[in-house]
């Protein structure tokens, strides 16, 4: 009985093997599916070279053109004058900005035009009996000296004697000294060297000023200039006089410019080159940052294009037959965002806009609008 049951099982067993190798190589010849190929649909773009205006963004903040740091070479109380000294106070050319207190100074010159009148006069008699030929000429000169003001340019030394004569009584020695004394006066009053505007008052009526001390600034308010540092490949493009277009942060006001001025050299820590952008307009205000467009030189026969277009071995991607395909290309600038290029011929078909995973031999589809395929219908339609 148990040898029946142990024949069973086995044959069975035996069954169901063969039924379940049979299903497997049943499955085994069934076909496997093909997968299907993915034509990505692009935005393409037909080259037409022309002409580009290779503009260079910069920014910068502005500073007046003339400008002028106040520092007082003497030192004295700083006297009250029509005006106050605050920032903002607006000055004609020539009206006085600092007045310093000179009493004691004026009195040390009048002291030596006393001195110098003194030793003249001394040497009057000896020189209408040594020198009566020259006498007239010293005798007028002293008829017209004034203490009150500048004293007048000595006569002019005719002979050898009498240079030795004048210069061994100290007259020319005590002559340079008061000419010294009185352009030192007049650093006790400082004047606006243009009309302009105070921006920066570092002292007040009353104060003590000290030799070398910064007292303000002062500026033209009407001319004001921008220092850009662009980078060196940026040398070559750029023009003194060449128009440039500002704007403020916002975007919401315009400004127009000119280059004015390009250093000659470029800086070695920064591998840069400055150039400073002349502006003009009432509304403009020392500090104000701005940003320009230079419009460095305008290039023929080129396209712009999307930079993140340009592969690394200065390729771009056009599209023949609806298959990518790359090309060589000659860069001319590049910018943060656009690059020009040159040597596509006209009529060649780019991509618009990049394509992730894109490679040389893919299948794309050029993307068309509605209209484009109404109007392919209806010259097909005309056709017929």
């Amino acid at each position: 009985m148990r040898n029946i049951i142990l024949s069973i099982i086995g044959g069975i067993a035996i069954i169901a093997s063969i039924f379940i190798g049979n299903i497997i190589a049943n499955n085994k010849k069934k076909q496997r599916p093909v997968i299907e190929k993915v034509v990505k649909t692009v935005f393409t773009d037909t080259v037409n070279n022309g002409t580009i205006q290779i503009v260079i963004p910069a920014n910068g903040n502005l500073e007046a053109k003339r400008r002028v740091e106040l520092f007082s070479e003497v030192q004295g109380v700083f006297r009250a004058n029509r005006k106050l000294f605050r920032a903002g106070e607006t000055y004609r050319k020539g009206e006085i900005l600092i007045s310093i207190d000179a009493a004691e100074f004026y009195a040390s010159l009048q002291s030596s035009k006393s001195n110098l009148y003194n030793a003249i006069a001394a040497v009057m008699p000896d020189l209408r009996l040594d020198f009566p030929e020259i006498f007239p000429k010293w005798q007028n000169y002293l008829k017209n000296f004034d203490l009150d003001k500048a004293i007048p340019k000595l006569p002019k030394m005719t002979s050898d004697k009498e240079n030795y004569f004048i210069t061994g009584r100290g007259i020319v020695s005590s002559y340079y000294n008061v000419k010294n004394q009185e352009q030192r006066l007049s650093k006790y009053t400082i004047r606006a060297p243009f009309s302009g505007i105070l921006t920066e008052a570092l002292i007040t009526e009353g104060a003590l000023v000290r030799n070398g001390q910064k007292l303000g600034a002062f500026i033209d308010p009407s001319v004001y200039e921008m220092e850009v540092a662009l980078g060196k490949n940026y040398a070559s493009f750029l023009k003194v006089g060449e128009a440039v277009v500002l704007n403020d942060i916002e975007g919401t006001q315009t400004y127009s410019g000119k280059v004015s001025r390009v250093n000659g050299s470029i800086d070695a820590s920064t591998q840069t080159i400055t150039a400073f952008i002349e502006v003009k307009d009432n509304q403009l205000k020392e500090g104000m940052y701005l940003e320009a467009n230079l419009n460095a030189k305008k290039e023929y026969d080129a396209i712009e294009i999307n930079r993140s277009l340009v592969k690394e071995g200065k390729e771009i991607f056009v599209v023949r037959d609806s298959v990518l395909d790359l090309i060589s290309v000659e860069p001319v600038f590049f910018s943060d965002t656009k690059a020009v290029l040159k040597g596509i011929p006209n009529g060649t078909v780019i991509l618009e806009k990049p394509i992730p995973g894109a490679y040389a031999g893919m299948l794309v589809k050029p993307y068309t609008t509605n209209s484009e395929n109404n109007s392919k219908t209806s010259r097909k339609a005309k056709q017929q």
